[in-house]
């Protein structure tokens, strides 16, 4: 079992940054590929950014590159979402999702991430 919280959401005017936290139980945080994925309201849950166990190669969708950045710090168990320049339509429920299949293909879709944290809102004032 793997529980995953959420924090550093925030409101925030546009063009301001924001850093969230996910901290996550268990002793082979490692091993497991980590995501974020947000969800606005009326609107399905898309990929934002995913890291691999080693932190290498991460995944971003095309519309937060180069103002976001994913990381991980294995020894706090705990994944980064660094947020930068950001825009009303970064306005959404950010989660964190561990996929602890050690299948060593990242995915970009919510289905294969099998733990998933409580959402931390975000959101940025135009």
């Amino acid at each position: 079992q793997v529980q995953l919280v959420e924090s550093g959401g925030g409101l925030v005017q546009t063009g301001g940054s924001l850093r969230l936290s996910c901290s996550a139980s268990g002793r082979t945080f490692s091993s497991y590929t980590m995501g974020w994925f947000r969800q606005a309201p009326g609107k399905e849950r898309e990929f934002v950014a995913a890291i691999v166990r080693s932190g290498g190669s991460p995944y971003y969708r095309d519309s937060v590159k180069a103002r976001f950045t994913i990381s991980r710090d294995n020894a706090k168990n705990t994944v980064y979402l660094q947020m930068n320049s950001l825009k009303p339509e970064d306005t959404a429920v950010y989660y964190c999702a561990a996929d602890t299949s050690l299948i060593p293909v990242v995915p970009t879709t919510p289905w294969p991430y099998d733990y998933w944290g409580q959402g931390t809102q975000v959101t940025v004032s135009s």
